[in-house]
């Protein structure tokens, strides 16, 4: 014989247990900011994905892109392109 189940009335409350009227200072969203400031996701297209396996690889190239960037500004030189 089937049992027929019955639905709670109470769907997204939280248990009786969880009193947080005893909680000191109760604030939503306390650390994010906080949880924010050390991350910073970047998403890549699926081509860029399978030129860097991991993390290390991007960051790599990343750096030498800079120190390349730097170095053409510091030299104050312009690589113009010859014509064909």
């Amino acid at each position: 014989m089937a049992t027929k189940r019955v639905r709670s009335k109470r769907r997204d409350e939280l248990r009786r247990e969880y009193d947080f009227t005893k909680l000191k200072n109760p604030v939503r969203g306390k650390y994010y900011t906080q949880a924010l400031t050390g991350t910073n996701v970047v998403l890549l297209d699926p081509d860029v994905a399978e030129a860097f396996p991991d993390a290390r690889s991007v960051n790599e190239a990343l750096r030498m892109l800079v120190s390349v960037a730097r170095t053409k500004v510091r030299d104050g030189k312009r690589v113009r392109r010859q014509p064909a």
